[in-house]
């Protein structure tokens, strides 16, 4: 029986051991028979090879999921991720370079991993540029000791990673926090509702002073609004008028037959006028 035919079978989803086992159960490719299935595929778009090419592969998405069980996020999630890295892979996959795929694979496996990491480790963002994602995935195994960083070995592991002391600083700070609940929880004990920051943080947009300051300000804007409208000519002020303070505002071509002249026209004016008056009001 040939392995395409040996791989007929769909792999069992009820739980992940199954998936596992089952996984390990799909024979591995010589290089003779990747190569083969994956010129069928890149030549002729041959949708089985792939799917051999695939299922083939599944064990290593597996070993490199464990790799990122320190996280805490579900296996099934992490492998789910990782077979879609590995489809991408397949997808991409030139038999003509003269690397087995497994190598070419690991690349695109991690890549989602990392990303589905990133995106749900914490409800807030922790690592969002090239340097933090570095730092995100190496800060761990770049510690040899328990505690936080001391500064001769913040200057190492930054120059190791080639990022900024203070970047190391930065997430070293993120990694060690959780995220917190705003709400009071259900069920939580009297000690957690003490510290949600529900309890401690006020709302002051009811205050009576700032209620009367934000009305102060408001009051203050209207007044140099008006005022910088005053200043200018008749024909701009009318045309913004039109165009942004009416109830119904006019377009370009309603006023261009009101005043006599194009649309383009009425467009120059109103950026004139906006332009001096937002000067004045900036003065």
């Amino acid at each position: 029986m040939s392995k395409e035919l040996a791989l007929s079978g769909i792999l069992p989803t009820g739980s992940i051991e199954a998936y596992i086992n089952a996984a390990h159960q799909v024979p591995m490719l010589s290089a003779d028979e990747e190569r083969s299935l994956a010129e069928r595929l890149r030549e002729h778009g041959d949708l089985r090879a792939a799917r051999t090419l695939v299922l083939s592969h599944l064990r290593f998405v597996v070993r490199i999921a464990r790799g990122y069980s320190g996280y805490g996020l579900p296996l099934p999630d992490l492998v789910q991720e990782g077979t879609i890295g590995l489809m991408k892979a397949v997808r991409r996959f030139d038999p003509e370079m003269g690397v087995r795929l497994v190598s070419f694979a690991v690349h695109w496996i991690r890549a989602e991993m990392h990303e589905y990491i990133l995106r749900n480790w914490r409800i807030v963002k922790i690592a969002t540029t090239k340097a933090q994602r570095k730092l995100f995935f190496n800060l761990r195994s770049s510690k040899k000791r328990l505690g936080w960083f001391s500064k001769a070995e913040v200057e190492d592991v930054a120059q190791q990673l080639g990022v900024k002391p203070e970047t190391v600083m930065e997430m070293e700070a993120r990694l060690s926090n959780q995220d917190v609940a705003f709400d009071i929880q259900e069920g939580d004990d009297e000690d957690r509702r003490a510290v949600a920051p529900a309890t401690y943080l006020a709302d002051n947009s009811t205050e009576p002073g700032a209620l009367l300051e934000r009305e102060d300000s408001e009051s203050a804007q209207r007044e140099r609004l008006y005022a910088a409208l005053a200043r200018l000519d008749d024909r701009s002020r009318a045309i913004l008028q039109a165009r942004w303070l009416g109830e119904e505002k006019q377009t370009l071509h309603e006023l261009a037959d009101q005043f006599g002249v194009s649309a383009e026209r009425i467009r120059q004016i109103e950026k004139n006028a906006m332009s001096k008056l937002k000067g004045q009001l900036a003065a």
